[in-house]
């Protein structure tokens, strides 16, 4: 009786039938606007709150509630779909997200994932020899940047304590000296770092923010003065934190400088190149990662600038040995034969237990694209955030906040009048362009200013699509600004 529920060689056309309605439901609602401008109340009140019934609804009802989904969720293939680091997937990988949805493989152990260990294996060999890592390197597919940050963190944190105080964290738990760590990093890094500094039992206040130049890159002089007046204060700076590529601005951080400060000192260096890994890709743009060879550590986000689906993600590891301090044996699911034997658990190398074979996605999309093409579409995202800061620049209603170093720009509407409130009126315009479906586009904060933000992330996009969209929020901001009388 529960046969037509599963896929099984039996109900191989209900499965086709299935996947062909799903796609069929995502092609005929998506909205064809960035987004339907549907309140949050409104859309709490079209939500079914019996999520559950006791008896299954007639199939026709169910599949218009998820085209009703469909319809008033953000479109990412829009051109007006340009706030945040949140890519439009490749057809390609959507393919592969069928396959592994189907497959159902869980990454902890080898004899649930066989074939999706050693591919998962074979793609991290690669990641680590395409970002200049030496041969006893490795990596291990994450959820997304945060957690790779986190994890990062967590062996910059262990190794720190191990190498100083021979203390084994994983099973005493953290030494009296553990409030002496510090971590450094940009003061526009990702927030992640004071987030994984409290997770680990340090607290937020053990991160120390260093000053940014007008280019948005953590001032080298600026990090050694920091790292020698902690160690003068008898502190250790457990890890150094470099950012390629800010979610603001996509400034990246000089590498050689602090990686040859970070070795002084004695601290870990953690990469979070979560937005920035892409340019690895780039023949044009590869140069502006030199010096992320020299990481211990690399946060590398592929559902950012490699146009994956939703998640994938990766850590990094200069020395593979040091995933020790996140191994954990079970009986039944990794044991330590298994190690004697070469029988390979993932479990072993991850914070999580179940996790997806995301590996596929990546590797099938590698497969049908190439190198070239993905380069391609990295150094045409770069384009066209330089034709949007050209045309920001040159508008005299917007003030342009920075140059762009990636896919990311900053600017703002500047009112006509004095008196009126620029940072109250740039959040009400990026709020009226979202309300009404115009667009969606990102928001910051730049030295207290309120600003707005485009992150180029699809490659699609056109000057022509750019310059329109710039003209629609100035032509809003005028007429808001009218009405305001």
């Amino acid at each position: 009786m529960f046969d037509s529920e599963f896929l099984t060689p039996a109900n191989a056309a209900g499965y086709r039938d299935w996947i062909a309605k799903a796609a069929g439901a995502v092609i005929a609602a998506l909205p064809d606007q960035p987004y339907a401008g549907t309140s949050p109340a409104r859309l709490a009140s079209m939500i079914d709150p019996a999520c559950l019934p006791a008896h299954a609804l007639p199939a026709d009802d169910v599949w218009h509630k998820l085209r009703e989904i469909v319809a008033h969720s953000v479109n990412l293939t829009h051109p007006n779909t340009i706030a945040h680091l949140h890519c439009p997937p490749l057809v390609s990988s959507l393919a592969a997200e069928v396959v592994i949805s189907a497959l159902n493989q869980s990454m902890d152990s080898f004899d649930q994932a066989p074939a999706a260990t050693m591919l998962e294996l074979a793609v991290c060999r690669w990641l680590c020899q395409e970002a200049g890592l030496p041969a006893g390197a490795d990596a291990v597919f994450t959820a997304g940047g945060s957690q790779s940050n986190f994890m990062g963190l967590l062996l910059a944190r262990d190794v720190c304590i191990a190498s100083r105080w021979n203390w084994p964290v994983a099973q005493k738990g953290l030494p009296h000296e553990a409030g002496r760590l510090r971590f450094l990093c940009s003061e526009v890094a990702h927030f992640t770092v004071e987030k994984a500094a409290s997770q680990l039992g340090l607290g937020s206040e053990a991160v120390i923010r260093i000053p940014a130049d007008g280019a948005f890159q953590m001032i080298p002089g600026a990090l050694a003065n920091a790292l020698r007046a902690l160690q003068a204060q008898g502190l250790v700076p457990a890890a150094v934190v470099a950012t390629a590529g800010t979610t603001d601005f996509g400034s990246i951080d000089p590498l050689p400088e602090i990686a040859v400060l970070a070795r002084e000192f004695r601290a870990w260096l953690h990469v979070d190149a979560a937005y920035g890994s892409a340019l690895l890709l780039s023949a044009r743009h590869r140069e502006k990662l030199r010096g992320i060879e020299l990481a211990d550590s690399i946060s590398v986000d592929f559902h950012k600038k490699f146009w994956q689906p939703i998640s994938c993600a990766a850590l990094l590891l200069r020395d593979a040995a040091h995933f020790r301090h996140l191994a954990v044996h079970a009986d039944y699911l990794n044991p330590e034969t298994d190690e004697a034997a070469g029988i390979p658990n993932l479990v072993n190398r991850s914070v999580a237990t179940t996790r997806r074979f995301d590996a596929l996605k990546l590797w099938f999309s590698f497969q049908l694209l190439g190198r070239e093409k993905f380069a391609a579409m990295v150094d045409r995202t770069i384009e066209l955030a330089a034709h949007a800061a050209k045309q920001v620049r040159t508008n005299p209603s917007l003030e342009l906040l920075h140059e762009p170093h990636l896919s990311s720009v900053v600017f703002r509407f500047v009112p006509s009048n004095a008196a009126i409130d620029a940072d109250l009126f740039n959040a009400r315009l990026r709020q009226h362009l979202f309300d009404r479906g115009l667009a969606v586009i990102g928001h910051t904060r730049v030295r207290s200013r309120q600003c707005l933000k485009f992150t180029c992330m699809n490659p699609c996009t056109t000057e022509a699509g750019l310059d329109a969209l710039l003209g629609t929020i100035v032509s809003t901001g005028k007429q808001l600004e009218a009405a305001r009388g």
